[in-house]
């Protein structure tokens, strides 16, 4: 269960820098091109506190769900007065540059938070890096369906030649709801098999497991516990676990394992592993556990098998190119994402809000500091993209019209300006106000 007081620090703390550094991208260009800035505000409506320095009001304002930088002569219904200070008064490169510091700023603040981190630790699941081949694939699952079979090695994936685990993903997560087309390698056979990526609309959704595909990967023993069957049997500490009954279990987790042995029950099972160089067949009578990971009862022999990491410290360097391909990666991954609302597999049920970005802040907050890091960058690219819209009002809006007045070599008209900002005023409050209901649905439904 998260903390209330912990999910609330982490929220203030991931939206208060992400808003902050946005508003200072707009606030230090503004200022570079003395634009006059009237008011640096985090948060929204009645000023709570703050300060005057100069010609701007600093201030932290009632609602915590963003912020703004209000310049002299910004909002298009405003009549100008020709001040050179206002920001209509200077040229659309300098006011081009103004718009799209925000994002920028998003944008580097997620590639330094990730460089840092990386140069600090860098861990992620060994088997992400490597050749996509099965392991295992889970009973009654798509995977199985669609007609995976444990050994296959997937060599396409959406054109995607030779894809790593991590490759998978990435298309899994980049086409939900859609059918992926992919050629599988079985023996010396080529099939080209199709799988459906419908994921369910819940928490820490392990993609992968939810479609039935387990990666292959060392079976290791990490514990044996005391009076268990597998104790009396013989297993130790750093035994690799090849195969039950003649099956092949080599998922680096306990997916395969407990599947032969739901279906072996009470009866002996022949376990067979390596143990320094050799291997060793044992013989080990499971029991029924009253409760297993799922929280059902199962048959178990008493062992952790747990995951490999992949876990180093890199240079600078490294870590900076490990950083700036992810955002490029987790970029890529939200544009596809978006352009699927604009088609009939696409969802608003895709996307959080204040609500969804509070509780995963939380979470991120209760793994460690290092995790709620990573989280912020995330968020931070998302907040970059989605001000990157062209819809008036936000950034990219902005950024669209200064673009198409720059073809046209004039301005557009007053009137025309209005009622475009006047609608887009309208979209957004609706698709504010969908995506938080969808939060606040999903909670309860927790």
């Amino acid at each position: 269960m998260q903390s209330l007081p912990l999910t609330l620090a982490a929220f203030i703390f991931v939206l208060g820098i992400l808003v902050f550094v946005h508003e200072f991208g707009h606030y230090a260009v503004a200022k570079l091109f003395k634009v006059r800035v009237e008011v640096f505000s985090l948060g929204f409506g009645k000023r709570l506190v703050g300060f005057r320095r100069g010609d701007t009001d600093y201030r932290i304002s009632l609602l915590p769900l963003g912020g703004y930088v209000k310049m002299a002569g910004e909002n298009p219904m405003e009549s100008r007065t020709g001040d050179p200070g206002e920001f209509m008064s200077h040229p659309r490169w300098q006011r081009f540059f103004v718009a799209i510091a925000g994002p920028a700023m998003n944008i580097i603040l997620a590639v330094v938070v990730l460089t840092g981190v990386y140069m600090f630790r860098h861990e992620y699941p060994a088997y992400l890096d490597k050749p996509a081949v099965l392991g295992w694939v889970i009973d009654g699952s798509p995977a199985q369906t669609a007609g995976f079979k444990t050994g296959d090695k997937i060599a396409v994936i959406q054109g995607k030649i030779e894809p790593t685990w991590d490759d998978v993903r990435y298309q899994i997560f980049g086409n939900i709801n859609q059918t992926l087309k992919m050629d599988v390698l079985r023996g010396t056979q080529t099939l080209p098999l199709e799988l459906t990526a419908h994921i369910p609309e819940k928490d820490d959704v392990d993609i992968l497991r939810e479609l039935g595909l387990v990666p292959e990967g060392k079976s290791v023993v990490g514990r044996v516990m005391p009076g268990s069957p597998a104790e009396k049997a013989g297993l130790h500490t750093d035994d690799e676990i090849i195969a039950v009954n003649g099956s092949p279990v080599q998922t680096g987790n306990t997916i395969g394992l407990a599947a032969v042995l739901e279906k072996n029950k009470e009866k002996p099972a022949k376990i067979t592993v390596t143990r320094k160089g050799q291997t060793l067949d044992l013989m080990v009578t499971p029991e029924l556990s009253p409760a297993g990971a799922d929280g059902k009862a199962a048959y178990r022999i008493g062992v952790e098998l747990p995951q490999e990491f992949h876990v180093d410290k890199l240079s600078f360097a490294a870590a900076l190119n490990a950083a700036t391909v992810d955002c490029k990666k987790n970029s890529s991954l939200i544009f596809r994402l978006l352009g699927q609302l604009f088609t009939v597999k696409g969802t608003l049920k895709q996307f959080g809000g204040p609500v969804m970005i509070m509780q995963e802040s939380g979470k991120a907050a209760q793994a460690g500091f290092v995790v709620l890091l990573q989280f912020m960058a995330l968020i931070s690219l998302n907040l970059a993209i989605f001000n990157m819209l062209p819809i008036p009002i936000l950034d990219g809006g902005l950024v669209l019209m200064l673009l198409v007045e720059s073809v046209m070599r004039r301005d557009i008209k007053q009137e025309v300006k209005e009622r475009v900002y006047q609608a887009a005023f309208v979209f957004l409050v609706l698709f504010a106000a969908v995506v938080i209901f969808n939060d606040v649905t999903k909670s309860f439904h927790k």
